[in-house]
């Protein structure tokens, strides 16, 4: 089985700029490129992201596809391959299957390419990418970019060895 890393999108890899309608809006964190170079020599990549601005009517679908078609051909200029990116369109109060912190796209993954959820990691800064790291089975790598320092508490209180905090990609490298 391979191992993955399922990344957050904003606020982890690219700046959270909120409801984002087009590619000049795109601004990823220094230092990016290197570490998911050296992270795709042992992982398999993944974005998982919610956008729930589409079910807001802030979004299209259309222009979040955009967005992730953009991201996805820098990492590629710059080498790094992403397996797929998966993104829940909904509002939290949808209770949908697929909104972090459920583990729906992990699963959907994890059968589609043979991944050991345990063996990976989920990477991200807001309390439900460490809450989907734990319900997939997965260790989860918190981020202090993004709104990081926002729920740091809550993330600190969770007690679980699975759980990492660290300041930028370049410290979850080292930790990972």
């Amino acid at each position: 089985m391979k191992k993955a890393i399922f990344l957050d999108r904003d606020g982890t890899l690219i700046k959270d700029r909120g409801a984002l309608k087009n590619i000049g809006q795109v601004e990823f964190y220094k230092n990016i490129f290197d570490g998911l170079r050296r992270f795709q020599k042992e992982y398999l990549l993944f974005i998982i992201t919610n956008q729930p601005y589409i079910a807001k009517g802030m979004l299209k679908t259309s222009e979040v596809r955009k967005v992730h078609s953009y991201i996805l051909k820098k990492l590629r200029e710059k080498r790094i391959i992403i397996k797929a990116v998966y993104f829940c369109p909904h509002k939290k109060e949808d209770n949908c299957d697929c909104r972090k912190p459920k583990p729906y796209f992990l699963n959907k993954a994890a059968e589609k390419y043979n991944i050991d959820l345990k063996a990976s990691y989920v990477i991200g800064d807001h309390l439900s990418d460490m809450e989907l790291a734990l319900n997939a089975g997965s260790k989860g790598v918190y981020m202090l970019c993004g709104h990081g320092w926002e729920q740091y508490l809550k993330v600190r209180a969770i007690k679980d060895k699975r759980i990492s905090i660290c300041r930028n990609l370049c410290s979850a490298l080292k930790r990972i």
